[in-house]
């Protein structure tokens, strides 16, 4: 199908609006050893969680938040790696498994500002763009569109050449897109990694893409 796509903005951030919400903030400080927290405002719980995990060790920290969020991901080894490899590396974005980058975002910038920057800083790509015809729009369809605009350098296009063209089952991109949510008639907001699409990797604000479907050949 073709498709017609105007880029708004492409910004870049560093947190992502709603990620945490105040019953982590309450849950994350009793793990901190910080109980009756509850009266307090959304603002003052988080700077009660980052004086709370100043008083531990980094890689401690990290494990407490990790297996707060991933444990059901992740085995207690796992955690304690990942650990140790936040300090060092942008692991949201070298981690192997792609499903866990979001989360991984998050839990790593939430470190990041409590320990100022002892954790590597990790960046977001916010997209608010018009698709039309705002049919079958999914975050499959979006990165097949935006690989029209795309610089040839982009890790998506590098990777995942043959699952843009349709000729491989492209189950990635809900992994790759973190969120992808309707706000208008035919506008659309995409949040990303900077890692799979940057500001600058931009090059065409209004432009025409036809997007091929997989089609998986029954045996």
């Amino acid at each position: 199908m073709k498709y017609h796509i105007i880029i708004n903005s492409v910004k870049t951030v560093d947190a992502l609006k709603d990620a945490w919400t105040k019953e982590d903030y309450i849950f994350l400080l009793e793990k901190f050893g910080i109980e009756d927290s509850s009266e307090s405002s959304t603002s003052e719980l988080l700077e009660l969680l980052f004086m709370a995990i100043s008083d531990f060790e980094p890689e401690e920290a990290a494990a407490i938040i990790l297996d707060y969020k991933l444990a059901d991901q992740l085995n207690e080894n796992q955690i304690e790696q990942i650990s140790h490899e936040m300090l060092l590396d942008k692991i949201s974005e070298e981690y192997a498994d792609i499903t866990l980058h979001h989360q991984l975002f998050n839990i790593n910038q939430l470190l990041h500002k409590a320990y100022n920057g002892t954790f590597p800083n990790a960046k977001a790509t916010v997209v608010e763009f018009e698709i039309t015809p705002n049919k079958d729009i999914t975050k499959e369809v979006v990165l097949k569109a935006f690989d029209k605009t795309l610089a040839n350098n982009n890790v998506i296009k590098r990777l995942f050449s043959n699952h843009l063209a349709g000729q491989e089952a492209f189950d990635e991109a809900e992994s790759i897109v973190w969120d992808l949510t309707s706000i208008g008639e035919n506008s659309y907001t995409l949040t990303t990694s900077e890692y799979w699409m940057s500001r600058d990797e931009f090059k065409d604000a209004e432009f025409d893409s036809t997007v091929v479907e997989f089609e998986d050949e029954e045996d």
